[in-house]
């Protein structure tokens, strides 16, 4: 689980098998306690929505806080970490 802003959305586009896929930037910002110390955390994270999902996506407000749940995996090229989204709320 993850709450996020949505700071950045690509347009629609499709699979080869035809699903609707989005690509979105998102951007965490809390603060933990850790040995007795407050420290804020930061940071902003590659995400990709694949079907009905993407509809909910598209029409969500840029920069307030959701709720999304999903999994970690590697980018196509293999370089970095995308969030994959597979509830959002």
């Amino acid at each position: 689980m993850l709450t996020a802003q949505i700071v950045e959305r690509a347009a629609l586009r499709y699979t080869p098998a035809g699903l609707p896929a989005l690509d979105l930037g998102l951007r965490h910002e809390s603060e933990i306690v850790q040995l007795g110390q407050t420290r804020k955390t930061a940071l902003e994270l590659r995400a990709r929505a694949i079907g009905e999902l993407t509809t909910a996506l598209l029409e969500a407000e840029l920069g307030t806080d959701h709720s999304f749940e999903g999994f970690l995996g590697s980018h196509r090229n293999g370089r970095g970490i995308v969030f994959h989204i597979q509830a959002f709320d």
